[in-house]
């Protein structure tokens, strides 16, 4: 067997290594995000002590935490994404989250206000630094956005000795380079990026990123406003490895292949998490998707006829992750939340809903009492082979000026 290429990206660099680590080990089968994790209590011995506030020096930036009225005020505002959180069948009420109020006595107000990390972003980023309340004490960010917070200080950091799930945490999503020691975050799920279609109305089986762009497909095809994924998808048709760092050049040349699409008619719409109402409605029958959201549009349609499929180019992978804001006055009740939902019981039940990668230790072995079959997924729970023969990547870590240049270049042909 070939032994996988280490990725420069290290969301992605960790997810490798586990599955490696997996394959080696005797004890267990385990997924390919599994490996000798602590538990919570030696996670808290080891040191998880509340972080203090990141001082000035060394360009950091000194942390101004507003009065904490949890005692007070039993209330937990959290935005999140669309279809990323269990629902009943009649789709209004969420049951972990009905579960957590009655066993703590905390409220959550959960709202989907995020549909691309950029969109939201600019949206409060000027209330959290003029030190203004967005109403919001947990929100939920993709990796690289999750730098940017970080690094201006936008966000709280947490008190994980009084966490005592967070041990849970997979040990590869432990220390990332965004977050070290993952002390102002935690990782809410992880995904793939690829191709999705309707099996009966496209009428036939879409395995490349080139099948999509067929004439009786014209206008009914949707793309993700996340360059990562889109632009991503495309370099690695392109033949480049995204995970080993992107030129301009490659950039530009990427970027020209999808507003050929859109010039031509084929691509209808460059959407955040809104494209699913084009899939709902029928005005797309494909596009490039998020793994988890084909997954719980055949549920909530009904529609067995829904399919996610990796190109044959290679798909993306990343991760989103939980924080608490800067101007929040309910940490510890969104320490709790987070808490609460990294109880391998209470992942299980989200992963059997949201179909994406969970991040939880213990989590697969709950998934088995849930539904065996959810729990052999590799949508889920992927293994290594899975991610090396289907070529996944995720896009390489770039400067803050390669990122603002990526950024505005392709806010051009969003804006189209």
């Amino acid at each position: 067997m070939t032994p996988l290429r280490p990725p420069s990206d290290p969301m992605t660099a960790a997810l490798v290594r586990a599955a490696q680590a997996s394959q080696r080990s005797r004890l267990t089968r385990r997924s390919v995000l599994t490996g000798g994790l602590l538990g919570g209590a030696a996670l808290a011995a080891a040191g998880c002590a509340p972080p203090p506030p990141p001082s000035a020096e060394g360009g950091t930036v000194a942390l101004d935490l507003p009065d904490d009225l949890s005692d007070e005020e039993k209330v937990v505002r959290w935005a999140n994404w669309t279809a990323y959180l269990d629902m009943d069948d009649d789709g209004k009420r969420y049951p972990t989250l009905d579960a957590f109020k009655k066993k703590t006595g905390i409220s959550v107000t959960y709202t989907e206000d995020i549909d691309d990390n950029d969109t939201y972003f600019n949206k409060i980023a000027p209330q959290l630094r003029a030190g203004q309340d967005i109403k919001r004490d947990i929100f939920t960010f993709t990796d690289w956005m999750a730098n940017r917070i970080i690094r201006e200080g936008l966000c709280q950091p947490l008190e994980l000795i009084q966490m005592r799930n967070a041990g849970n945490l997979l040990e590869p999503l432990r220390e990332v380079s965004f977050d070290p020691g993952r002390q102002n975050s935690l990782t809410w799920q992880s995904g793939f990026a690829g191709i999705g279609y309707h099996k009966k109305k496209v009428g036939r089986e879409l395995k490349s990123l080139e099948d999509l762009w067929a004439d009786d497909l014209k206008g009914r095809i949707s793309v993700l406003s996340e360059f990562r994924d889109t632009v991503g998808l495309i370099l690695l048709q392109q033949g480049v490895d995204i995970d080993q760092g992107i030129t301009k050049e490659q950039f530009e040349t990427a970027v020209a292949e999808v507003d050929k699409r859109v010039t031509d008619g084929y691509i209808r719409r460059i959407k955040g998490n809104a494209y699913l109402n084009d899939l709902k409605s029928g005005n797309a029958v494909a596009g490039i998707v998020w793994s988890g959201d084909l997954f719980v549009l055949r549920a909530e349609t009904e529609d067995d006829n829904w399919e996610f499929v990796i190109p044959e180019s290679g798909g993306t992978l990343w991760s989103d992750n939980m924080m608490v804001p800067i101007t929040s006055t309910h940490r510890r009740n969104a320490q709790r939340v987070m808490d609460y939902y990294y109880d391998p019981k209470v992942a299980a039940e989200v992963a059997a809903w949201v179909n994406y990668i969970c991040p939880v230790e213990g989590a697969r072995e709950e998934m088995e009492k849930i539904d065996p079959e959810l729990a052999k997924s590799p949508f889920i729970f992927p293994g290594a082979d899975y991610i090396r023969d289907n070529n996944v990547q995720g896009f390489a870590a770039l400067s803050a000026q390669d990122d603002a240049e990526f950024s505005d270049i392709w806010s051009r042909t969003v804006g189209n």
